[in-house]
């Protein structure tokens, strides 16, 4: 058992980083049109599969009607990783929300959660490569120390910016 679970950690450690590798890499991403309303419904009853273990609620709050043009690989990536660090950090029965808006100023996708939180001396440092605030529980719970990495660089590439709030025990 603990084998395949180390087995199962380096899977997914050899595939952010060949991620981050194509980010590096690629100058510019496939871009494509994206209904915003299939992929973030889509991207909700992924979360909901995966929550479902601990009994988390997913909800979604979205404007509705929008297209957004871009990698929808790398933005599925970018999602799928907030998720899986909002599924992996809060506890059981716990309430995840994904927020999709737009107004003059732009378009807003975010995660909260009812998670056990970040100190904030840490919040500078959690998009740096392997970076964990407790490396204990990051490899109890299964993550890679990339995900925020990822996601940092897909919004790079997007012209977007990454924006951390939190705190610990909320």
């Amino acid at each position: 058992r603990q084998m395949q679970l180390q087995t199962d950690r380096m899977k997914r450690i050899v595939e952010d980083m060949l991620m981050l590798s194509r980010i590096d890499r690629d100058l510019e991403a496939v871009e494509e049109v994206v209904d915003m309303d299939v992929f973030l419904e889509t991207a909700r009853e992924e979360a909901v599969v995966l929550a479902s273990e601990k009994q988390q609620e997913v909800s979604l709050e979205a404007d509705k009607g929008y297209l957004f043009f871009g990698s929808s690989e790398e933005l599925g990536s970018l999602l799928s990783n907030l998720v899986s660090n909002a599924i992996r950090y809060t506890p059981e029965e716990g309430d995840i929300t994904i927020r999709w808006s737009v107004n003059q100023e732009g378009a807003y996708l975010s995660v909260k959660d009812n998670g056990i939180g970040i100190e904030g001396q840490h919040i500078s440092r959690i998009t740096e490569r392997f970076y964990r605030v407790d490396v204990a529980r990051s490899r109890e719970r299964g993550g890679t120390g990339l995900g925020l990495a990822i996601v940092k660089h897909v919004l790079s590439r997007m012209d977007g910016e990454l924006s951390i709030s939190s705190r610990l025990g909320l």
